[in-house]
């Protein structure tokens, strides 16, 4: 089931349809309980907005800001060299940033949602739509193989922003899926993320081009090593390039 796509070619407009997209549902079946969505009045930012001056990483389409011991890691696609995300590890903790072209009209979070809801809960995993401090989010349990060869499972929450033609997804994992307290500082990563759309016309769930910081970062490969996140995730892993604040 493919939630995003890239290099469109024969899309010209911000408004076409993705080729390929799972049935949306209501999201009732997805909730939990009736409480609202919080409302969220920082960020993720976008560039034209009165963003709060702090420093950042430069990595094209967003600009993750750096705290003290975090550890930073480029997804790169091995067949085309694309970088397809960014990764923060903090504290035993990992939060995913990809950014993604939306509509002009509507935002798509509430679409994205239920698909990968949807994708999870085929794989014999659950899901509990809540209320967190993006609005609504997804706790996920994915069913995973233990080294004794049982199954369990491991938690993962789902956070996205609709910022103007844009849209930015979060994946936590690690001890800050369940633990409130050892959420915050990715929380806040998240939160102070700013978003470079650009002025080009893209569909829908085309992935914004993200690109390695400058050659003068320190940054140096590193192996192929089990990460801690979803592994029905659309986009491919390849290599990995870390930098370590």
């Amino acid at each position: 089931m493919a939630l995003f796509r890239r290099g469109a070619k024969n899309a010209t407009t911000d408004d076409v349809a993705p080729d390929e997209t799972a049935p949306v549902t209501d999201g009732s079946e997805l909730t939990s309980d009736d409480e609202p969505a919080a409302a969220r009045t920082g960020g993720p930012w976008d560039v034209d907005d009165d963003v709060p001056d702090l420093a950042r990483v430069d990595l094209g389409a967003v600009r993750v800001p750096g705290l003290q011991g975090m550890e930073f890691r480029m997804e790169v696609d091995q067949s085309t060299g694309v970088v397809t995300g960014v990764s923060v590890s903090l504290d035993e903790s990992v939060l995913q940033v990809q950014a993604f072209a939306a509509p002009r009209t509507e935002g798509i979070w509430d679409e994205i949602r239920a698909e990968i809801a949807q994708s999870i809960t085929q794989q014999g995993g659950t899901v509990d739509d809540l209320p967190g401090p993006f609005g609504r989010e997804l706790l996920a349990r994915m069913p995973v193989r233990t080294p004794e060869g049982r199954t369990g499972h491991r938690p993962a929450r789902f956070v996205g922003a609709d910022g103007p033609r844009w849209f930015l997804r979060g994946v936590i994992t690690g001890k800050a899926a369940v633990d409130p307290a050892a959420a915050e500082r990715l929380e806040q990563v998240f939160a102070q993320t700013v978003v470079v759309r650009g002025t080009e016309a893209r569909p829908p769930r085309d992935l914004l081009a993200l690109q390695l910081p400058g050659a003068a970062t320190g940054l140096a490969p590193v192996s192929d090593e089990p990460r801690p996140e979803p592994d029905f995730d659309p986009l491919t892993r390849g290599p990995e390039i870390t930098e370590i604040r």
